[in-house]
C-alpha cells in the first residue's frame, strides 16, 4: 500500500513534433499479429470496468471466419457519475477514430461506428466534420475502412454490448442471451470488436509511446493509467488521468474536502467504500474496478437517500425483460422504505441482501447482476441510517 498517487496525461497530451496520422502509419506497417501480441503485452483491460483483455478480443475477432467484420465503440456513457468519454470525445477524438482504425485493419473489418449516447447528441455536429476528414484520410492510405456515428435515445441499458448491438439494428434495447459473445456473432450476428472509447483512445497511445512505456505505470495486475470522472463534496471536482492501483486513502486525501465518509467507486453500479475501508481499497483490478467515476460523500449526506436515488434509477431503467432485475429492482426499493417506516424489522434487510444474490445469479445482464454492490456495500456499512 506504499504506491504513491500519480496524475498522468497521457489521454489528452498533444505533443506537438506528433502528428496523430503517423500513429496510424505506423500501426498499418506492422503485421495484424504483431500488434495483437503488443497490446496483450502491454495488459491492457477495457476500461469499461470489466477488465477483458483488450487483445484477447481483437484476437478472437480475427479469427473468426467470416466475411463481414465491425468495430464499435461503445460511448454510451450511462452511469451515474461518469463524464469522461464526453471529454474524450470533444477533446481528442481523433485518438478515438485512430484506435478503430488500428482495430479495423487488425480483425479485417471495413465497417466501424461510434455508439454514442442521445444526451451527448450536441457533440456530434462536430464530430462528424472531424470524422469525415478522417475518413478522407483512411481512403488515401487505402484502408478498406470507414466510421459512422449511430446515436442512441438515452438508454441506460443500452451500454451493456448486446443492448447496444439490439438498438444499432432497430430493435428495443434488450441484452441477449450469451453465448454467443460478439466477437462470435455482435452487431448483424457478425463477429464484432466493441471497445468503449477510453479503450480506444490507449491503444492509439500505446501504438505511439509503445508498450512498455505504457507498463512503467500501474500494476502487474492494473497496468496503465485511467481517465477519473471525480464529483460530489470535492472543492476540484472534474475530470483527471491517474495511475491505476492506487490506495483510495490517498485520492481521498487529494480529492475529498476533509470529511470523506464514503466513496462510490464505479458509478451507481459500483461499490461503496466506507471511510474505515480507505487504507484496505486499491482502486485497479486486483481490488475494486471502476469505469472511472469516483463520487464522494461527506458526513451530512444521507446514506439512505443516497440507496434510495440508486434504486430508483435502477428501477427506471430497467429494461423490464428479465424477472429477477424487473422485480428484484422494485422489491429492493419499496424494501427499503418499509424498513425505514418501521414497517419492515431490520432483520429484513437481510432477506432484501438474499435478493440482491439471486439477481447476481439470474439477471440476464449487468445492470440486474450489479444492483447487489451499491446495495449491499451501503447496507453492510451503513445500516443504522437506513434503520432510524
Amino acid at each position: 500500500m506504499d504506491k504513491q498517487i500519480k496524475k498522468v496525461d497521457i489521454i489528452f497530451q498533444m505533443d506537438e513534433d506528433c502528428n496523430l496520422l503517423d500513429i496510424l502509419d505506423k500501426a498499418l506497417a506492422q503485421p495484424a499479429d504483431d500488434i495483437i501480441l503488443d497490446l496483450i503485452d502491454s495488459g491492457l483491460k477495457g476500461r469499461g470496468g470489466a477488465g477483458f483483455l483488450t487483445g484477447l478480443k481483437w484476437k478472437f475477432t480475427k479469427n473468426e471466419d467470416s466475411d463481414v467484420k465491425y468495430v464499435i465503440c461503445n460511448a454510451d456513457e450511462g452511469e451515474p457519475g461518469t463524464f469522461k468519454d464526453r471529454e474524450i470525445l470533444d477533446k481528442v477524438p481523433e485518438k478515438v477514430f485512430i484506435g478503430m482504425a488500428i482495430c479495423g485493419y487488425v480483425v479485417g473489418a471495413k465497417e466501424g461506428y461510434i455508439y454514442i449516447r442521445g444526451e451527448y447528441n450536441f457533440l456530434v455536429k462536430g464530430l462528424q466534420k472531424k470524422l469525415d476528414n478522417f475518413n478522407k484520410h483512411l481512403k488515401d492510405r487505402n484502408l478498406d475502412f470507414q466510421i459512422a456515428i449511430r446515436s442512441g435515445s438515452g438508454a441506460y441499458v443500452c451500454g451493456e454490448e448486446s443492448a447496444l448491438f439490439e438498438s444499432m439494428e432497430g430493435y428495443r434495447g434488450e441484452p441477449r442471451n450469451k453465448p454467443p459473445y460478439p466477437t462470435v456473432a455482435g452487431y448483424n450476428k457478425k463477429p464484432t470488436v466493441i471497445n468503449n472509447v477510453e479503450t480506444l483512445v490507449y491503444v492509439t497511445m500505446i501504438s505511439r509511446l509503445g508498450v512498455q512505456k505504457f507498463k512503467e505505470l500501474g500494476t502487474k495486475d492494473s497496468r496503465g493509467s485511467k481517465v477519473f470522472s471525480v464529483s460530489g463534496d470535492t472543492p476540484i471536482p472534474g475530470i483527471y488521468e491517474l495511475e491505476l492501483g492506487m490506495p483510495l486513502n490517498q485520492f481521498v486525501d487529494e480529492f475529498a474536502d476533509g470529511d470523506a465518509k464514503a466513496v462510490q467507486v464505479g458509478g451507481a453500479s459500483g461499490h461503496c467504500v466506507p471511510r474505515k475501508k480507505f487504507n484496505d481499497t486499491i482502486i485497479g483490478f486486483e481490488g475494486i474496478p471502476t469505469g472511472g467515476s469516483m463520487m464522494i460523500f461527506n458526513s451530512t449526506r444521507s446514506m439512505y437517500n443516497v440507496l434510495h436515488d440508486y434504486l430508483e434509477f435502477f428501477t427506471e431503467e430497467s429494461c423490464g425483460q428479465c424477472t429477477p432485475c424487473r422485480v428484484g429492482c422494485q422489491q429492493l426499493l419499496k424494501g427499503i422504505e418499509a424498513v425505514k417506516r418501521g414497517e419492515k424489522p431490520p432483520s429484513y434487510l437481510d432477506d432484501l441482501k438474499k435478493l440482491t444474490t439471486t439477481m447476481r445469479i439470474a439477471a440476464k445482464c449487468g445492470l440486474g447482476q450489479s444492483v447487489g454492490n451499491p446495495f449491499n456495500s451501503i447496507v453492510d456499512n451503513f445500516r443504522e441510517e437506513i434503520i432510524y
